[in-house]
């Protein structure tokens, strides 16, 4: 299980206890682990483990990616790993960590793509949102940080009432729940937790123009300390619904204080893409954007 800082405690009894509670039960629960919570989807070959399993190697060549999912699905809850994206020039590649309904037309998906680069430029970050089948939702975020230096803490957290994809306890997206406004949200398909690596350069790094350069291959991306902590399908029918489950806390229902501040600084001053804005694809700004994401 991974740790990490808690958001900041409001200064009631209630919100500090709602935090105590949900310390408690992560301290108690069984890490995650490869071995046991995961499945090889795409090439086994190009998928290693090492430091005893604790830590997976995907690898990319001109042979092949590679990919992994969670055995379970999951119907609302947090799920997070760490990871090390792969150094140096990574242009054309794309590394990713996505919950996935693993349906077609009404699939439902939630994404972390990073983006490859040429050396010495910023890593991006793509975010999407798929519901009930709709999608083309990206949001693109240039890192702050070397993201192929050390391991970072990459996070989805999905309640009723909104899903936020946190980096290091950072909130770097926030979807709502505007079903009010006839916009579809991800609350009745389970998804699975999914991670690739693979070659995209037809679009992964300045829209395509910076091809792969397959004479820095192999590409290494690292993963670590899974998170896995939700309502698993099947399971207790009445778990997704149950509004006592943790992560559906008073202190999850929308941003606190500090975390809206760190919000804001991301959207201000990293965020080099925003569908809401892009008046090519969209002239009327869709009912989302319009409420507030």
């Amino acid at each position: 299980m991974t740790t990490f800082a808690y958001p900041f405690l409001r200064n009631n009894f209630l919100a500090l206890l709602l935090h105590v509670l949900a310390f408690a039960f992560l301290a108690s629960a069984r890490p995650a682990t490869f071995l046991q919570d995961f499945r090889v989807t795409w090439s086994d070959s190009h998928i290693r483990q090492i430091e005893g399993g604790r830590t997976i190697q995907l690898v990319l060549d001109q042979n092949s990616g590679c990919g992994f999912a969670s055995k379970g699905q999951y119907l609302f809850g947090r799920v997070s790993m760490q990871i090390k994206l792969i150094p140096g020039d990574s242009a054309g590649t794309v590394t990713a960590f996505y919950m996935n309904s693993n349906t077609d037309t009404v699939r439902d998906e939630l994404d972390f793509e990073f983006l490859g680069n040429r050396s010495g430029q910023p890593y991006t970050v793509q975010t999407n949102v798929y519901a009930h089948g709709k999608g083309d939702r990206e949001q693109r975020v240039n890192l702050w940080f070397d993201p192929a230096a050390a391991f970072h803490t990459y996070t989805i957290h999905w309640n009723h009432q909104h899903v936020v994809f946190y980096i290091d306890e950072v909130p770097i997206r926030v979807y709502k729940n505007n079903e009010a406004r006839g916009v579809p949200y991800p609350k009745f398909q389970p998804m699975g937790v999914y991670s690739t690596l693979w070659e995209a350069d037809d679009w992964a790094t300045r829209g395509g123009i910076e091809k792969i350069d397959w004479s820095k291959a192999p590409f290494y991306a690292f993963m670590r300390n899974f998170e896995l902590d939700g309502c698993i399908v099947p399971g207790p029918s009445t778990c997704p619904s149950n509004l006592a489950n943790w992560w559906e806390g008073a202190a999850y229902q929308q941003l606190n204080p500090v975390e809206a501040r760190r919000y804001r600084w991301v959207r201000m001053n990293h965020m080099i893409y925003d569908y809401c804005n892009d008046k090519s694809r969209y002239p009327v700004t869709p009912p989302e954007c319009v409420a507030g994401i």
